[in-house]
């Protein structure tokens, strides 16, 4: 049974969560985030869950890192400078081989910056995970209802791949409202993986959660096995979604907050004469390439609009691979850009020939 409600983008996160079965959460209160980790100590203790507010972020972390190694469904939320924090304990995570769901809403950076929109957490958020090779499967979404909907995806495939799992937003998709359908709330899961800790006095193996390995074989074969996850979900997670005109003279690109801007742009540019279409990233890694590399031998050129001064764009330009030119348009500090302004850009270049 499903409902409709105006909800903040917020609380939709937090509700996804707990809706899919997640009954552990620990967070430090940052903005533009801090209505996540009041949503969820209000509501956990209501299906049985722990809501625990960490003395900081490097703490929160690394309770996320104990109650993950049980195999507990387990999140945390933070803003840009807070997800910097956890980077050391995220890689132990990714070491570790284990689960867990991370919510970065976005704010202006670098240093504390501002409270406003920003996507200049694209490379922390694709490339970081701290030190070693390892990373975040990512996904972004686009509208309260996405955010809902991946944050309770995100525990599913968590679990799937063992390694974190980091939901990608903004300031303005963390505070906007919008009507959201909800599900009722699942049982939280009761089996604990085989890999998890605990529960050895009841017959079962004893096992040990770690991610030092001092034999340097080992360690390479532990690598390894991350990256084969990596390439399945490479071939079994990727996500888009597209918009617009059918022959596109330009392609747009364009994640989350900025896409929303960009499908406007998109169908003003192409009733003004310029044929565009949106090509609109849901999984930011694993990354569409192969979507967008087909697209760049069908335009004349790639428009790349993001909320940074370009991180997004050398992810399509790797996908491109020389087969027409990509521009950037980028706003950074918490601005944004107008449709109308994408509109006038895309113009511009449609007829700049």
């Amino acid at each position: 049974m499903t409902k409709r409600k105006l909800i903040g983008g917020n609380e939709a996160t937090a509700e996804g969560a707990i809706a899919a079965g997640c009954r552990y959460f620990f967070g430090y209160p940052i903005t533009p985030q801090n209505k996540i980790p009041e949503y969820m100590s209000e509501h956990l203790p209501l299906v049985g869950g722990t809501y625990v507010q960490a003395e900081s972020e490097v703490a929160a972390i690394n309770m996320l890192y104990g109650a993950a190694a049980t195999g507990a469904w387990a999140m945390t939320s933070s803003s840009s400078p807070g997800i910097s924090l956890m980077q050391e304990g995220l890689s132990y995570m990714i070491g570790s081989e284990l689960p867990c769901v991370v919510v970065n809403m976005v704010r202006g950076g670098p240093g504390l910056g501002n409270i406003g929109p920003a996507q200049s957490d694209y490379w922390l958020a694709t490339r970081g995970a701290g030190h070693g090779d390892g990373r975040c499967l990512t996904f972004a979404p686009y509208s309260v209802q996405e955010l809902y909907d991946l944050t309770g995806e995100a525990f599913t495939i968590a679990q799937r791949y063992r390694n974190p799992v980091m939901i990608l937003a903004d300031a303005i998709l963390a505070n906007m409202k919008e009507p959201c359908r909800l599900h009722e709330r699942r049982d939280h899961p009761t089996q604990q993986p085989q890999w998890a800790v605990g529960g050895a006095r009841d017959g079962r193996p004893r096992n040990i959660i770690n991610s030092l390995y001092v034999d340097l074989p080992e360690e390479e074969q532990v690598n390894l096995r991350i990256a084969r996850r990596y390439a399945e979900a490479a071939q079994n997670e990727v996500r888009l979604a597209e918009y617009g005109a059918d022959k596109p003279q330009i392609l747009l690109c364009a994640y989350g907050i900025a896409a929303r801007i960009c499908q406007t742009a998109a169908q003003r540019a192409t009733q003004a004469g310029v044929p565009t279409r949106l090509l609109r990233p849901i999984s930011l890694f694993p990354f569409p390439a192969q979507t967008i590399r087909r697209w760049a031998d069908c335009v004349e050129k790639i428009l790349v609009v993001e909320l940074s001064l370009g991180q997004f764009i050398e992810d399509v330009r790797l996908a491109v691979e020389g087969r027409c030119p990509v521009e950037l348009m980028g706003r950074t500090g918490g601005m944004v850009m107008t449709p109308e302004e994408v509109t006038d850009r895309i113009v511009q270049m449609g007829q700049s020939d």
